[in-house]
Formats: C-alpha cells, sequence, structure tokens
C-alpha cells in the first residue's frame, strides 16, 4: 500500500489570478483551478460571507 501524495495546505503564488487562494485550494484536494475560480464565482450570487472567508485564507494560508 502507497501513502497518499502530500499537498500542502498553501497558497499558489505561480498560478495565482488574485491572492491563490483558490488555486491553493485545488492543489490542495486535487481539483481544477477553474472549477474551484468557478464555484467561488458562483457562490458569491448567493447570501453568505463568501468575501470575507475569502480574505481570512488570504491572511491564513502561507505562500507555496
Amino acid at each position: 500500500m502507497t501513502s497518499p501524495a502530500h499537498r500542502s495546505f498553501s497558497r499558489d503564488t505561480q498560478h495565482k489570478v488574485i491572492a491563490g487562494v483558490c488555486s491553493g485550494l485545488a492543489r490542495r484536494f486535487g481539483l481544477s483551478r477553474t472549477v474551484v475560480r468557478a464555484a467561488f464565482l458562483i457562490s458569491c450570487v448567493l447570501p453568505g460571507p463568501q468575501f470575507i472567508a475569502y480574505l481570512v485564507l488570504w491572511v491564513v494560508m502561507p505562500r507555496g
């Protein structure tokens, strides 16, 4: 049995659009950057703290 690949919890500074939060989350969970960015944009139409969560992740996530 092999161990899973280590995926770090950090912002992606090479493929960033604003701060690299979405691309960092995509890398961490093995998803497409485009899918995560689209999901965030679609979620902005719904009521909730999406922008606050993005800002908190921007501060909390270390640079990759």
